[in-house]
């Protein structure tokens, strides 16, 4: 009876300090690192004034200790995510949240971005113009630009193709880090749906290391009979392939005698919507001299 009491205070106690360690908010979420709570705060109330703050404001305001608020103030402006006036002393939110959150618009609206892009490169080339990124095996159209011609490639939003008879998603896969695509590819079986489609996955890395060194990928009938694709890929500010533009159109139209300026035309649109995610290194553009065989 003893033993049951002590065990019976001793798991009353445990949830005691449990509930202490790990209170649940308003929202019911169980975690909570005192440190990331008290800086965020910190920056909540930056972002909730119309005026600059000084130490002793924001001590007073959320009730922090004059040292804890010393040393997360000092912190968050080490990493620009706090700025300190150097004539008031006063504090107010730092750049690198104005450069997160430019990444952040960029990366989760990429449909918007690059939507003036493709059409700009539809009403160049006269082609349909198409925006991708890789979901799982596939690649997943976001946006699209229709060409002129009354003859030309239908597609639509949302529509998805395999990666691998896709110039998008050969494209995407050829920027990707080696590890990563190894991985990708032992779990990843090719299947034929045209007599061009290339079903062997020796076949298909060799494919990607030529689209790598050439900057571009071609779907040439891979995936319809008398369909080709000019893609490339798209980088964001950290260098990683995010996504993927092509042009499609009829065979007969992409011939070899013109392809060379399309070509031309897509790598560059590409990299221009490289750069409006933050990508700061140029992408060399293949050079259209290259013989057509190469194409």
């Amino acid at each position: 009876m003893i033993r049951m009491r002590k065990i019976g205070k001793a798991k009353a106690l445990e949830r005691v300090i449990l509930s202490k360690v790990r209170p649940r908010n308003q929202n019911g979420f169980p975690y909570r690192a005192q440190v990331l709570e008290r800086s965020f705060a910190i920056l909540d109330l930056l972002a909730e004034s119309s005026e600059d703050l000084s130490l002793a404001e924001i001590e007073v305001k959320l009730d922090f200790h004059k040292s804890t608020s010393y040393r997360l103030l000092r912190t968050l402006e080490h990493h620009r995510f706090a700025e300190k006036d150097m004539g008031t002393g006063k504090y107010r939110l730092g750049p690198k949240l104005l450069e997160l959150g430019s990444r952040a618009i960029a990366r989760y609206d990429l449909a918007t971005v690059g939507r003036p892009y493709l059409e700009r490169l539809s009403k160049v080339c006269g082609e349909t113009a198409n925006l991708g990124i890789l979901s799982g095996s596939e690649v997943v159209t976001i946006a699209l630009a229709e060409g002129r011609h009354a003859l030309q490639m239908l597609s639509a939003v949302g529509r998805k193709t395999p990666v691998h008879c896709s110039s998008i998603g050969k494209a995407i896969l050829s920027l990707l880090p080696e590890p990563e695509l190894d991985a990708f590819l032992r779990k990843y079986v090719p299947r034929a749906y045209t007599r061009h489609t290339i079903t062997r996955r020796a076949d298909l890395k060799a494919e990607l290391a030529q689209v790598r060194k050439r900057g571009f990928a071609i779907d040439e009938q891979e995936l319809e009979e008398g369909v080709k694709c000019i893609g490339a890929g798209i980088r964001n500010y950290s260098g990683r392939v995010v996504a993927g533009l092509s042009i499609a159109g009829p065979v007969l139209r992409l011939n070899q005698k013109g392809v060379s300026k399309l070509v031309q035309l897509v790598v560059r649109t590409a990299s221009e919507v490289s750069t409006s995610l933050g990508y700061q290194y140029p992408i060399k553009l293949p050079d259209s001299s290259r013989s057509s065989r190469e194409i």
